[in-house]
């Protein structure tokens, strides 16, 4: 359409110019008409026209550019109504990825060389699958790895980490190999520098330790580097003989919760000082101790006082006499009298017949009963008695339990009465002296030792102390409730105190804290080469990993990221990466703060532009029924999806052999030991329990004083708890004890739920977790065995039998079982 003007009026002749006299007549001529407001017609005609035509014109234009102007404005307005998008200002949208989008160079020729390399150096049963080698290539930023038992994943490890070296040129100072136990590092270590010595690559070994690391060496160098805190000394390494800055290449066991001497006495320094500075603290702890101290009351109606209460009358009347040959005991033993407890023979009435005390509490206005100690021979008998001392004490004590309406304390053992010795005569260097045991743990330990398992569960959870200590409730009266109380008021001053030695000593856990998701301005101050260690990093049995340690990970990555292509300038290796290797049904240390929940929700864990998902479903260990088996015990369990294992390379030719379930039996289980070892096979011995081990000894003894006497490289007999037994294996599998969750834990379960951990709406998030982990662990064990598993259980009683038991998946029916309880 054409924009020109339209066509004006037809322009009309000017006039001729008159000459100048005449125009000076015209001029004074038409003032004159002007004054009189006289018009000539033909002047006003003529005007008019030039005047309409000038005009016209000027209108026109001016209308047509102001009506174009305003029309396109209009049309503009219409296009922006009619747009779908918001009103409000557009913002770029937030990279919440813990990796930049990049991609290993793996090119199809380096990926050929690299097979035919393996090929040729290493032996065929050595050669990797399709998945391992899906493995090995992931060139995406994370990749997660799911393996099961006897999957062969060190082997593919180990290439993963010679690809990245030898044919990528990636530094060994920019990679991280984590394990958890000290076995497994040496274990991986020396693979390692198998592997690399095929390829003519000299590791030295002080660069295999420092490249394959456990996450607490990891992380005293981070703290070390900051100002003032060059020669940190971990907490859990005070005791330990080892040179200047050994720590960081200390293999510690993260699981280990014992206490040695040079930590209690920090604990026992901090405990005096809190003590002396707090009185709420003070009074916490005297009512703590009157309460621990008491003879817990047990019910009449309860089985063992029925029992007893029918030989009342007899136990009074030996009782005197058994008062007497206790005290003997114990002040041979160098135990009594008690500085603090007023000797004396009082007599208490119990259903009509009169026992006797030995003391009296100062200040508590509580009896005091000395018992039988643990380490006095059982069979210690008084002079014509029937019954051993142990046995009449037992006695004696229940009565108490049962019909006692006084207070009373009943000292166990010579070791705690000395205790509370010291912690009486004023001595709080020594401890507060006495044993508590919170709710939901198996047995009572002493107070400070208490304060540190549940300070370290809490911050293995990734919680502060304090802070979740204010998020807890309990009911009205729950001693639990002053414990967490006064646990709140030490540990604080437990961090200070640490810090105030010379050298300063800070927890790992609070270590991982500084470092972590709430502190990031702290990985800020970390010198590049401090960092780049964690940019590739490679995970081995990711499922025991804790969310402390999940949120230290996930802010070195965000630094990582955060600083850039400037800290890789010059540099092969670029970026960052992580890879994890675990298998969720192998998760079995909940109970210390791990969860598998950070494997299973691998990506949401550890958001990445690209991820690689690796299932290595062979099994190169053991035979089929074993896997079969094994597989069954764990499936009322949460799992990662489409996990079937195959028995594979020489296991898959190994005849079938089903596990063998029976009633508990000792000395059966020890013969049938014998025989395998004698047949020259490896031998495994797995209990729950320490006691179990002094049990089956008497049964095994044989095999123990043979093998104890060969080189360490010739035995063929481990005595294992089922959770030290993880990552090992042998020809046969011996396991002695059910897998039982025995109890319930209201502090753990609050926690857990503060941690976001367990299913929403779930109270019990904790007691789930752990009734799912019986069932893990017998899995775990059932899996050490190569070709045969035997697997004694004790009979489901009374309470216990309601509870979750791992043996209750055995089931009979099927091919990879034989259940031969109750025959």
């Amino acid at each position: 359409m054409s924009h020109e003007l339209p066509p004006g009026p037809a322009l009309l002749t000017p006039p001729a110019q008159l000459p100048w006299f005449r125009r000076l007549a015209a001029r004074l001529l038409g003032r004159g008409l002007t004054r009189l407001q006289a018009q000539h017609r033909d002047s006003w005609f003529l005007g008019h026209a030039t005047g309409q035509r000038t005009g016209h014109a000027d209108g026109v234009r001016e209308g047509f550019e102001q009506g174009r102007i305003e029309g396109f404005d209009a049309g503009r307005q219409v296009l922006v109504i009619r747009d779908t998008r918001p009103e409000h200002a557009s913002v770029p949208g937030e990279d919440d990825k813990l990796f930049d989008d990049w991609r290993l160079p793996l090119t199809a020729e380096l990926k050929k060389r690299f097979k035919a390399d393996v090929a040729q150096r290493l032996p065929a049963e050595q050669q990797p699958s399709a998945a391992q080698w899906k493995l090995i290539f992931s060139d995406t930023p994370s990749t997660c790895v799911v393996a099961g038992a006897g999957a062969g994943k060190s082997t593919s490890l180990v290439l993963r980490i010679l690809l990245l070296r030898h044919y990528l040129g990636f530094e060994l100072d920019a990679m991280t190999v984590v394990t958890f136990t000290r076995e497994s590092r040496k274990d991986f270590i020396k693979r390692l520098m198998q592997v690399f010595a095929l390829w003519q690559i000299n590791l030295p070994a002080a660069g295999a330790r420092e490249l394959v690391r456990t996450f607490h060496s990891r992380i005293l160098p981070l703290v070390r580097s900051l100002p003032g805190f060059g020669q940190l000394r971990a907490f859990e390494t005070l005791g330990n003989d080892m040179p200047a800055g050994g720590e960081a290449d200390a293999d510690t066991n993260p699981f280990d919760l014992r206490l040695n001497d040079a930590q209690r006495q920090q604990l026992n320094l901090c405990y005096r000082d809190v003590l002396a500075d707090s009185p709420r603290f003070a009074e916490l702890i005297a009512t703590l101790r009157r309460d621990a101290l008491q003879l817990k009351p047990l019910d009449p109606d309860h089985p063992d006082v029925q029992k007893r209460v029918q030989v009342t009358q007899l136990a009074a009347q030996r009782d005197e006499e058994l008062c007497d040959v206790i005290e003997d005991l114990w002040f041979a033993a160098g135990a009594w009298p008690i500085k603090g407890i007023e000797p004396c023979r009082e007599t208490v009435e119990i259903r009509g017949s009169r026992f006797h005390v030995q003391g009296r509490l100062e200040g508590l206005d509580a009896w005091v009963v000395l018992g039988f100690d643990p380490s006095e021979s059982a069979q210690y008998q008084r002079p014509g008695a029937k019954l051993a001392v142990r046995a009449e004490w037992a006695v004696k004590r229940t009565l108490f339990q049962a019909f006692c309406d006084k207070p009373l304390i009943w000292l166990d053992n010579y070791a705690s009465a000395k205790r509370l010795a010291a912690s009486l005569a004023g001595d709080a260097v020594a401890g507060p002296g006495f044993e508590y045991k919170v709710k939901g743990e198996l047995a009572p330990a002493p107070l400070l030792d208490a304060f540190v398992a549940a300070a370290g569960f809490i911050e293995n959870l990734g919680l502060e102390v304090n802070r979740a200590v204010a998020a807890m409730s309990f009911p009205p009266g729950d001693s639990d409730a002053l414990f967490f109380e006064a646990l709140a008021l030490y540990w604080k001053a437990l961090e200070a105190h640490l810090l105030a030695q010379s050298p300063p000593v800070m927890s790992y856990n609070r270590m991982f804290a500084l470092f972590g998701e709430n502190n990031p301005e702290n990985l800020k101050l970390l010198p590049d080469p401090l960092l780049r260690p964690l940019a590739h990093l490679m995970i081995d049995e990711f499922q025991d990993v804790s969310p402390q340690i999940v949120s230290w990970l996930r802010a070195s990555l965000a630094e990582i990221r955060r600083r850039g292509p400037a800290m890789h300038v010059g540099r092969n290796a670029q970026h960052a990466s992580l890879l994890c290797v675990g298998d969720d049904w192998q998760s079995i240390y909940g109970w210390r703060g791990s969860s598998p929940k950070y494997f299973m929700e691998f990506t949401k864990a550890f958001p990445s532009p690209a991820n690689t998902r690796v299932m290595l479903v062979e099994n190169y260990r053991s035979q089929q029924q074993v896997i079969d088996a094994a597989e069954h015990l764990v499936k009322g369990a949460p799992a990662i999806p489409g996990k079937k294992a195959k028995a594979s390379g020489p296991a898959a030719q190994l005849p079938g052999s089903p596990v063998k379930v029976f009633d508990r039996d000792e000395a059966a289980l020890g013969q049938t030991l014998v025989e395998h070892y004698q047949r020259g096979e490896t031998v495994m011995m797995l209990f729950r329990k320490g006691s179990d081990k002094l049990l089956i000894s008497e049964h095994i003894k044989s095999v123990v004083n043979v093998d104890s006497s060969l080189p360490p490289d010739q035995r063929r007999l481990r005595q294992l708890t089922y959770h030290s037994a993880k990552g090992l294996q042998a020809d046969a599998v011996f396991m002695l004890g059910d897998c039982q969750y025995l109890t319930s834990s209201p502090y753990k379960n609050q926690v857990y739920r503060l941690a976001g951990l367990g299913r929403p709406g779930d109270a019990q998030a904790f007691d789930t977790a752990q009734k799912e982990e019986v069932q893990r662990l017998a899995y775990v064990a059932v899996t050490r065995a190569v070709s045969h598993c035997y697997w004694h259980v004790e009979p489901a009683s009374g309470e216990q039998a309601k509870l979750p038991r791992a043996s209750s998946q055995v089931d009979g029916r099927q091919a990879f079982f034989e259940d031969l309880r109750g025959v």
